[in-house]
């Protein structure tokens, strides 16, 4: 089992998703979330004061898979995230210790579905 999270532009999210069902991968946890990379932020002027915005907003995806549908999580994020600028995102595959369902009980690869 592998936790998968990902960090993309919040304007791909409907791209994602839509491949990530098409590729019969369905369960997922999207939040927002503030971070910087490479862009390291730009300038802004608002009524003449100069800001500088270092944080920028990124969509949060994570996604618990077993362990044959890690590939093709990872394959559908890239292929609907990726614009070829800097900022498309991030992949991090971590392994998952232990999953349990709260409504069954169940544990393990089960559980993940």
């Amino acid at each position: 089992m592998k936790l998968i999270v990902a960090m993309i532009q919040p304007h791909k999210l409907e791209d994602v998703k839509k491949a990530l069902f098409d590729a019969n991968i369905h369960k997922m946890t999207v939040s927002t979330a503030l971070g910087c990379g490479q862009q390291k932020g730009y300038k802004e002027t608002y009524r003449g004061a100069i800001s500088e915005i270092t944080l920028l907003k990124k969509t949060r995806i994570e996604i618990a898979v077993n362990d044959e549908f890690v590939k093709p999580t990872i394959d559908a994020i890239i292929a609907a995230a990726r614009t070829g600028n800097i900022g498309d995102g991030k992949i991090f595959v971590t392994s998952l210790e232990q999953c349990v369902r709260i409504r069954t009980g169940e544990t393990g690869t089960s559980a993940v579905g």
